[in-house]
């Protein structure tokens, strides 16, 4: 059974804006250290940031207003396939438990000027 479906859309050049305003302040704030690392090794690091924020923003949508949520409590990851997953920690994860929410499914693409993710929720 779906619990919640989130997208999210994220113009790449307003991340890099964003992040050369604000720098480690608004990165630490919204992204995990590992996070910060992965998309860092990248060429273009803006790509991966704006990906990871579209899958953030895509999951709070997914569960609605049920629960606040830190940004850092959600963890884009990937699989040793490469695959996108998400890790969740803090109150999300108890969220989640309580209402017996699997693990996420995700989606990440990114094409010129745009980074999207989508995310289900199935209990």
């Amino acid at each position: 059974m779906i619990y919640g479906v989130g997208i999210d859309l994220v113009k790449i050049e307003r991340m890099k804006d964003v992040v050369d305003k604000w720098g480690r302040k608004f990165l630490e704030r919204v992204f995990t250290k590992n996070e910060i690392s992965y998309c860092y090794e990248k060429k273009n690091p803006y790509l991966s940031l704006s990906v990871r924020f579209a899958a953030k923003e895509a999951l709070i949508k997914a569960i609605g207003s049920e629960v606040p949520v830190s940004l850092t409590d959600i963890e884009v990851i990937n699989a040793a396939n490469g695959r996108p997953d998400i890790k969740i920690s803090g109150k999300l994860k108890e969220f989640f438990s309580e209402r017996s929410i699997k693990q996420p499914a995700l989606s990440l693409s990114h094409e010129k000027e745009y980074g999207i993710a989508c995310v289900v929720l199935e209990k």
